[in-house]
């Protein structure tokens, strides 16, 4: 989990050994069948590695995109996180982009489950 988002799950009264830190789950998205993006562009965005040129290359990233099927929940396409640039993730192969409000995709998917 990236540093700054520590203090929103602390405010969200989220255990802290329920999080994992980016050393410790990156190596595993591979194995991974399933990963859900809520809420985030840079800290997974594969530009952070893969693209000299963008402003967060070089940032730590969660490489969520290494998983074997990622959903990535957004209010909308076209946003763009701090870099200032739309995620790569969005666009392959192995992710599925959900549009619309993530509380309510949520509720629905736990309902569904």
């Amino acid at each position: 989990m990236p540093g700054q988002l520590n203090v929103l799950l602390a405010e969200a009264s989220v255990p802290y050994d329920m999080v994992f830190e980016m050393e410790e789950i990156n190596d595993d998205f591979e194995g991974t069948d399933v990963t859900l993006v809520i809420g985030a562009s840079d800290t997974v965005s594969s530009a952070a590695e893969d693209d000299p040129n963008c402003s967060i290359y070089g940032m730590p990233v969660l490489r969520v995109w290494k998983s074997h099927l990622v959903f990535v929940l957004k209010r909308t396409i076209g946003n763009t996180g701090y870099a200032g640039m739309e995620n790569p993730i969005l666009y392959k192969d192995n992710v599925e982009v959900v549009l619309g409000d993530a509380h309510e995709t949520c509720e629905a998917l736990r309902s569904a489950i």
